[in-house]
């Protein structure tokens, strides 16, 4: 079964990003199934050979390592994990390479982190490697970075889910598919004989207050994955609020992939929210992380939010953390909720002096006035 809204997005996906989840490649014991690698890369090659680009995102570096090292549990303490991680992920490129030399492919290992992708001059330098990598023919074969980013290993979150909608929107990919041994979201809890897998969202709000009335919460992550669905719904909103869709279903399913760019009804489709979000405003938006707060008040934030305007420091009631010139900070709400995010004319000590006092006394004040607007709407990114 396919419908026109499927097949369209797929036939419009020339680049594509793809997640895999640990449990996709994993057997329950944690070693690595070379036979769902190499599913997995034929699947892909197949997209290639199909003039399509294509960025996979693959977890399983520690699920890897503990089935190389023969450990019957995830460690616990920060630098084994860290070790289990190294030792994996070698594994895991080990197994895309040697499935995908049997089609003259390559993979191409990439270890990013958050902070890769928070500056702006690395941000394009990782955009710049993959669109070369691909004039190559070869696989990007992308990871969270475990062996420096310790607060990752740490938190029970899917960092590789948010990586994947990062680089989704770096390279401004029509579709993200993320890949885990579910069907997709549910109705209601799965566990339940009446759940049924849920084909279509095109209200993200909605469908997340949904999933957060879920009890106890689908799909939480288990002893080799850190992920789960919560991850992949806030992986599927930064991608849908820039313009892009997502699908999740379930990586072990045959020809899974192959079967989404057929336009087949499988998994759940989210359909973008808007249109496309330029370049720079994804990372402004999407992808940089705020350094500071600007608590605005009700007339500010109604001139930023609904008339497009930019931000003043007269309506700027508080300002929290430290920045400087150029720095990403948070535009919010009165109650504190962030609505916006932009780049900031002013450090925040120049700003605690300026905040609630119209631009003309700037001069007074600061003994200069570089800058009417604090943030310029053109730096500015409202959020969903």
């Amino acid at each position: 079964m396919s419908d026109s809204e499927r097949q369209e997005i797929a036939a419009r996906s020339k680049t594509i990003v793809v997640k895999v989840g640990t449990r996709v490649l994993a057997r329950e014991d944690g070693t690595l199934d070379q036979n769902r690698v190499t599913a997995i890369s034929d699947q892909v090659v197949q997209l290639m050979n199909d003039r399509r680009q294509v960025v996979l995102v693959s977890s399983g570096a520690v699920g890897a390592g503990m089935g190389r090292l023969g450990l019957p549990q995830r460690p616990t303490d920060l630098a084994h994990l860290q070790a289990v991680a190294a030792v994996g992920q070698s594994r895991l490129i080990e197994s895309y390479n040697f499935a995908l030399q049997s089609h003259g492919r390559h993979a191409a290992q990439i270890l990013l982190t958050a902070d890769d992708l928070n500056d702006r001059t690395r941000y394009l330098n990782v955009r710049n490697t993959l669109l070369a990598i691909f004039q190559y023919g070869a696989l990007p074969i992308i990871n969270e970075n475990d062996t420096v980013r310790v607060d990752e290993l740490q938190r029970n979150v899917g960092d590789n889910d948010r990586l994947a909608a990062m680089v989704t929107n770096l390279l401004r990919a029509p579709l993200l598919v993320l890949l885990s041994d579910i069907e997709g979201l549910y109705d209601r809890h799965p566990s339940l004989p009446d759940a049924s897998v849920i084909p279509l969202v095109d209200q993200m709000d909605t469908a997340m207050r949904d999933f957060q009335r879920q009890t106890p919460v689908s799909n939480g992550p288990n002893h080799l994955s850190r992920g789960g669905m919560a991850s992949k719904l806030e992986a599927a909103r930064l991608a849908v609020m820039a313009g892009e869709s997502v699908i999740i279903a379930n990586g072990q399913r045959p020809n899974v992939l192959v079967d989404i760019i057929r336009g087949e009804t499988v998994g759940t489709l989210f359909v973008t929210q808007g249109p496309a979000v330029a370049s720079r405003k994804r990372w402004i938006g999407l992808t940089a992380q705020p350094n500071g707060k600007l608590m605005l008040d009700q007339g500010a934030q109604i001139a930023v939010e609904k008339r497009g305007r930019s931000l003043l420091a007269i309506g700027i009631e508080r300002v929290e953390g430290n920045f400087q010139k150029g720095d990403v900070v948070s535009l919010c709400r009165e109650d504190s909720t962030e609505f916006a995010r932009g780049l900031t004319n002013y450090g925040s000590e120049e700003l605690r002096r300026i905040a609630r006092q119209p631009s003309d006394k700037f001069v007074v004040i600061l003994g200069h006035c570089p800058y009417e607007e604090v943030v310029h709407r053109d730096n500015l990114v409202v959020l969903g």
